[in-house]
């Protein structure tokens, strides 16, 4: 995990090489396991349309199992760069990437920096009933359209829905796509991220910001019959797991 000093303004630091070696303070401490390591930076690189602030992300020896390398496993990297593609394939509103590069176990993925976005817990603090409402809206339109195409994120919170009001209106990027998946059926993407989502958004939503977000994320002003039963479903669902993880709390 040793890094030498490069430069902390190279003209061109487009190339893995003088990514890997750029060093600079630590933007997320690195997390280190199972023998490997993944670490961030934040910094302005230089690109071909001028400088931009950017997130250069490194990792070596940090993988994970998936069915098409069930043994080696995948670096995490490379699975976040293709899920970001595929978002960003079908309109998916998502992180910008601006360099990708891979040699053995070690990974370089450089997004840039998402300006003046907050995460939806955060934004969503200071708003009036109005103001909350049109901004739950805007994600609830943008994440049916991730289960539209069958995408489930897998690891839907709060902290990995950012958000920006410009020109009056909400802008939406999705991040954290590491977990990101490709379900058959779109129920169980459903189902999986809107039982995360509302179970951690306990603490800055109430019921009827649940209820509000459900009848816009199936495009209702009132529930139909169908809705109902989902909405049921996904309420018990929800108390199973809120009940499980506080006996886990309790008990530990």
């Amino acid at each position: 995990m040793q890094l030498t000093n490069n430069s902390s303004h190279p003209k061109n630091n487009l190339n893995f090489d003088s990514l890997w070696h750029l060093y600079t303070n630590w933007f997320e401490e690195p997390n280190v396991c199972r023998g490997g390591w993944s670490g961030v930076i934040k910094q302005p690189i230089q690109t071909e349309s001028g400088a931009v602030e950017a997130f250069i992300k490194r990792q070596e020896n940090h993988v994970s199992k998936t069915l098409l390398h069930p043994i080696k496993g995948q670096a995490t990297f490379s699975k976040e760069y293709r899920n970001i593609q595929r978002l960003t394939k079908k309109n998916i509103p998502t992180l910008k990437t601006l360099f990708f590069g891979q040699q053995g176990m070690k990974a370089i993925l450089v997004t840039k920096a998402l300006q003046d976005y907050q995460p939806l817990d955060i934004a969503s603090l200071d708003l009036d009933r109005l103001q909350k409402r049109v901004l739950l809206t805007e994600v609830a339109k943008n994440l049916r359209l991730m289960h539209q195409h069958h995408f489930q994120h897998n690891c839907l919170y709060s902290k990995h829905i950012f958000v920006k009001y410009v020109d009056g209106a909400w802008r939406i990027r999705f991040i954290d796509l590491e977990k990101l998946k490709w379900q058959l059926f779109k129920r169980n993407a459903i189902n999986r991220d809107l039982i995360t989502l509302y179970r951690h958004s306990a603490g800055n939503w109430s019921e009827k910001d649940k209820l509000f977000f459900f009848l816009a994320y199936q495009q209702e002003e009132k529930l139909s019959p169908r809705s109902k039963k989902l909405w049921r479903k996904l309420q018990m669902k929800n108390a199973r797991k809120s009940k499980r993880f506080f006996t886990e709390l309790v008990a530990s």
